[in-house]
């Protein structure tokens, strides 16, 4: 049997990995935008489509596998207040999470085919925006998940 202990700091690192990413990618993200330097974008919409492949997708993946063998591991339910109340933000930050992804895509490649000196075409700027709006749901959730885990409140 897998020890608790180490079940659950796996669970707790693979959130701070995820919050932290999310974090980091994001201030890079809107800074790089904010900076109006095309090689900046390049190479920051580069690298933020890289860390949510290494660090983010692992993460969204153990995050659920490791928090529902841990409730289990505890004896709650998943329909535990709580614990439902969670699940359902981390899927509100998964669909906030997932466009995100697509539009960091889009932005890389559009960024990637502007010659030095052009200019970026008004989607990219559209998509910039509404990359940094997903955000704020995503990053106030997972806020609201890591109060829910520590306070365990009997919502219901």
């Amino acid at each position: 049997m897998v020890d608790y202990l180490l079940l659950k700091t796996v669970h707790v690192l693979s959130s701070t990995l995820l919050f932290g990413t999310g974090l980091g990618t994001a201030f890079h993200g809107w800074m790089a935008n904010r900076s109006g330097d095309l090689a900046a974008r390049r190479v920051v919409n580069r690298n933020v489509v890289l860390a949510d492949w290494l660090f983010t997708t692992p993460a969204v993946i153990v995050q659920p596998v490791t928090g529902v063998w841990l409730a289990h591991l505890a004896g709650f339910p998943l329909t535990t207040s709580w614990l439902l109340a969670s699940i359902l933000l981390y899927l509100l930050v998964g669909a906030c999470w997932l466009p995100v992804v697509w539009i960091q895509i889009r932005m890389r490649r559009m960024a990637d085919a502007v010659r030095d000196g052009e200019a970026l075409p008004p989607c990219y700027f559209r998509l910039s925006r509404i990359w940094f709006w997903l955000g704020w749901p995503a990053f106030l959730g997972v806020i609201a998940i890591f109060w829910l885990m520590i306070t365990k409140p009997d919502l219901w």
